[in-house]
């Protein structure tokens, strides 16, 4: 097929609001691969019946580019991701009210980055997934 005849076929986004057969939610926009089938694509908010609700970027109907991840615990993540998963630079807030702000690696702290507890003690430095050795306080 002609890169020509492709172009015909692809369809821009479409907005829709579709309830899945185990109650997830999503209203935002899709678009059809070229297989045909109906992918999120562009902005949307997908709701899970167990109340996970993510508001932000979908590509190929995967969490990617920014977004917010808001969990039934209250913990919630702000910032980039990347094939459903944290990556890049963003905000994981704990549902005690600790933060941490920084580097994101494949769902796990990477990179520089900074913790704040729920005192509100705010530690600097180097994150490794759970090693954070050689952290400073911040005063």
């Amino acid at each position: 097929m002609s890169d020509k005849k492709k172009d015909s076929h692809r369809e821009g986004p479409i907005k829709v609001s579709y309830v899945f057969p185990n109650g997830d939610r999503y209203e935002g926009e899709c678009s059809r691969s070229e297989s045909g089938v109906m992918m999120r694509s562009g902005t949307g908010k997908h709701t899970s019946a167990s109340g996970l609700i993510y508001t932000g970027e979908w590509q190929e109907d995967k969490m990617h580019g920014r977004g917010t991840l808001q969990h039934p615990s209250g913990a919630l993540y702000e910032g980039e991701l990347k094939d459903n998963m944290y990556h890049g630079i963003g905000k994981y807030t704990f549902p005690d009210g600790s933060t941490y702000e920084g580097h994101f690696n494949r769902n796990r702290l990477e990179g520089e980055g900074a913790f704040t507890n729920s005192q509100g003690l705010v530690w600097t430095g180097e994150f490794h997934g759970k090693a954070a050795l050689g952290l400073k306080l911040q005063h």
